[in-house]
């Protein structure tokens, strides 16, 4: 789960990280209300979930005075194919200089690493690339975790305003604790500022919670905002697992192992899947006629790849799932059936009797739907 930035800003206020005063809106009304409390210079912070949002139009600095009239403008626009429906209005910082903190899973070393750079904050990615020397990282063992000497060595290698240390300190280890008490893969506070009256706040902030965690987390579920895939939503809904892809081969599989190799097993066949969808274990048909109605709903699909594996999945109950759902759906592209495993035969004979067929070869099967 992706926190919007108006989220992460609750939680880091909550551990004591200093954030800009103010709020989110959902409409203009709501802007010429939050204004009243703040300064004479606003931003107004598109609530979308992607990279870049100042090049890309989605944060403006203005006039309190004219805050809600540019809001009307970016309410309802597309910020990279995503619409703005919130926006965060803080006061507008005197930013004297923006450094970066992030923390994360480095997978290849098994342990927590905290990476700051007092070189920059947005354009991280080029300062990482081009000058790596200036983004710190430390490794934190999680049995151990965070040690008062490994805060001093990384403020010291990072060179930090001395005056900012203290400061810096503090929300190093407060971050920490964030992502650890969230179950956090991502806790980023880019750009952290310092302002000309010497003070530090998380001008901006980034929290990716693990999934598998949300238990755990009723008080994020509660306050979502989604601009979520209403087609995921969908899915999830119905026990599926669903992403959309930019092909336009529709797969449904059983088991994400086999998903994944079905995607690539169509790249290799020179096609483009047009998702992941896996109908899981346990499927039943009302699973199946569902996520035909989700494939179904792209309008970029020209074939659909049903392969099926058959272990605790029946045959039988995906292959009544599919005759229902061609009953009920405008069926208009090709489908192609991969069917082996539990209950194959008795799966066979149902889709003979619906004038369907089916193959035992993945390989098949692919280069099949790819040539249709």
């Amino acid at each position: 789960m992706k926190l919007y930035e108006f989220q992460a800003k609750e939680v880091f206020n909550k551990y004591q990280i200093p954030v800009p005063p103010g709020k989110v809106a959902g409409t203009p009304e709501e802007i010429n209300n939050i204004i009243s409390s703040l300064g004479s210079r606003v931003v107004l912070k598109a609530q979308v979930q992607v990279g870049g949002r100042g090049k890309a139009g989605g944060i403006k600095v203005v006039n309190a005075e004219d805050a809600v009239k540019i809001s009307k403008e970016m309410f309802g626009q597309l910020l990279k194919g995503l619409p703005i429906n919130h926006l965060l209005v803080e006061d507008a910082l005197n930013i004297e200089k923006e450094y970066y903190l992030g923390i994360t899973l480095d997978r290849a070393q098994k342990k927590i690493v905290i990476m700051t750079s007092a070189a920059g904050g947005v354009d991280i990615e080029e300062i990482a690339a081009t000058m790596p020397e200036k983004l710190i990282k430390i490794y934190i063992n999680p049995s151990l975790g965070l040690m008062d000497f490994q805060l001093k060595e990384l403020l010291y290698m990072a060179g930090f305003d001395a005056n900012s240390t203290p400061q810096i300190k503090t929300i190093i280890s407060q971050l920490y604790k964030i992502f650890n008490d969230y179950d956090c893969s991502l806790a980023e506070i880019n750009p952290l500022v310092l302002t000309k009256e010497g003070k530090i706040y998380a001008a901006d902030g980034k929290m990716d919670v693990d999934d598998n965690a949300l238990f755990r987390q009723p008080e994020l579920l509660k306050s979502k905002i989604s601009d979520e895939d209403p087609l995921e939503k969908k899915a999830k809904e119905a026990g599926l697992s669903y992403v959309k892809l930019d092909g336009d081969i529709g797969c449904i599989v059983n088991g994400a192992g086999l998903a994944m190799a079905t995607m690539d097993s169509i790249k290799h066949a020179g096609g483009n899947p047009a998702n992941f969808l896996d109908i899981g274990g346990s499927s039943n048909p009302d699973k199946v006629t569902t996520a035909m109605e989700i494939l179904l709903s792209n309008p970029d699909l020209k074939g659909v790849l049903f392969n099926i594996f058959g272990g605790i999945t029946r045959c039988d109950d995906v292959a009544t799932g599919l005759v229902t759902a061609l009953k009920n759906l405008d069926v208009k592209v090709p489908i192609v059936i991969r069917l082996t495993g539990t209950n194959e035969e008795q799966a066979i004979n149902i889709l003979k009797e619906a004038n369907l067929s089916a193959t035992k070869s993945m390989k098949d099967a692919v280069q099949q739907v790819v040539g249709l």
